[in-house]
């Protein structure tokens, strides 16, 4: 890869921000607390050595959670921010679009706005003029474009700041979380535009929280978290990594709810542990797969019963309650499960398994350390990849026998 198909190079960037620890109301008291090596300030460090290249053409995701330095980094690569180590080199006109109606003004008309934001993007009045007409088309404001912003509506506001930005003429265009512009309509007039743009070959940069919209546009995608890149690469894996950090521990908080809850109840069983077998992402060709390990303290039968169910809909995808296979006695359990879900994809399950007495009553469970978030979502898959599945049992097939593995 030549340099000359290189839109944007981040080369080593680190930033950090000053912030103050003590307010000092002299320059007497600066001086001194300088002089005793007292700085007054702590330092935070945004990002730390981030290095990636953008292709020209490219549609490149960013991604992070809030505070881990993405919109730090959109404005470094914007020319807002100057990093303390490292650099940005960008080869083309870029048009960055931060935020959305910066650079507005609520007593200029629309007409006026369109203009002073054009300027201040760095485009000359002949360029705004060539644009102007296809500016006000997208946004659908014709009849109101000589009427001050003030009285617009929220909605017509940012449909008119998002059509500056997209409609500019420029080679690389920056996003910071702005897909959900607008009413639905203008939505899927979005959608249509970027649609066009990453067939046009041009350069777009966007931040998200949606791993939808990653997936859908973006051919790469890099994730940042406290200010390293943790993943690069192929959005699919990248969103799946980013949507596995998000899920887990909002998860675990849930969990420790449900323990705090139950933690009165007399023990019959000690010990239980579950161990996850099987990867965290998978494809609905993959096998679920996973071991429980527990202590039965007194003479009575336990079962399993287990569910995976989908995080964002709170609904079951997949539940096993029977209680065909109860294991007798005192002492030590190791019961191996695996099934398959070769009909689901992008989803995001949490893995729930319960040890059952035989009237049903919960004996153990899995806590907040023990639940497993499994994130479904396709990839290439063959007819004869599928897994043999025993739908009403579950129990895992090896060498063409299906076993249920106690000990």
């Amino acid at each position: 890869m030549t340099e000359k198909n290189i839109a944007v190079k981040v080369n080593h960037v680190s930033k950090f921000f000053k912030l103050p620890t003590e307010a000092t109301q002299s320059l007497r008291t600066t001086m001194v607390n300088r002089f005793k090596g007292i700085k007054g300030y702590k330092e935070q460090h945004v990002l730390k050595d981030i290095s990636f290249e953008v292709e020209k053409g490219d549609f490149f995701g960013i991604l992070g959670r809030n505070g881990s330095g993405k919109s730090t980094l959109l404005k470094i690569i914007s020319q807002i921010y100057v990093p303390e180590h490292g650099e940005v080199i960008v080869d083309g006109k870029l048009v960055s679009f931060i935020e959305l109606g910066v650079g507005f003004n609520p007593e200029l008309t629309g007409r006026e706005n369109v203009y002073l934001n054009g300027a201040l993007l760095g485009f000359s009045r002949d360029e705004i003029d060539a644009m102007y007409d296809d500016i006000v088309e997208f946004a659908e404001l014709r009849d109101f474009m000589h009427q001050k912003l003030k009285n617009y509506s929220s909605g017509m506001q940012v449909r008119l700041a998002f059509s500056v930005a997209i409609k500019a003429q420029g080679d690389i265009l920056i996003l910071d979380e702005v897909l959900a512009v607008g009413d639905e309509a203008f939505q899927r007039k979005c959608n249509d535009y970027f649609q066009e743009r990453k067939k046009s070959g041009k350069t777009t940069i966007l931040v998200t929280h949606d791993m939808g919209a990653v997936k859908k546009y973006c051919n790469k995608a890099v994730l940042i978290e406290h200010g390293l890149v943790k993943a690069i690469g192929n959005p699919e894996n990248v969103a799946n990594q980013y949507s596995y950090d998000n899920t887990a521990p909002l998860h675990h908080e849930e969990q420790e709810e449900q323990q705090a809850a139950e933690q009165d109840d007399a023990k019959l069983v000690e010990h239980f542990q579950l161990q996850l077998l099987s990867s965290n992402q998978i494809s609905p060709a993959d096998s679920i797969e996973f071991q429980i390990e527990y202590d039965v303290l007194e003479d009575v039968d336990t079962y399993l019963a287990l569910s995976l169910t989908d995080i964002d809909r709170n609904i079951w995808i997949y539940n096993d309650n029977s209680m065909d296979q109860m294991v007798s006695g005192k002492g030590h359990k190791t019961i191996h499960y695996r099934c398959s879900l070769p009909t689901v994809n992008n989803l995001k399950l949490k893995l729930e398994v319960t040890v059952r007495d035989k009237d049903g009553q919960m004996l153990a469970y899995s806590d907040a350390t023990q639940t497993p978030i499994i994130l479904v979502n396709r990839t290439d898959i063959r007819p004869d990849d599928y897994s043999a599945l025993d739908s009403a049992s579950g129990l895992i097939q090896r060498n063409g026998q299906w076993s249920f593995i106690t000990k």
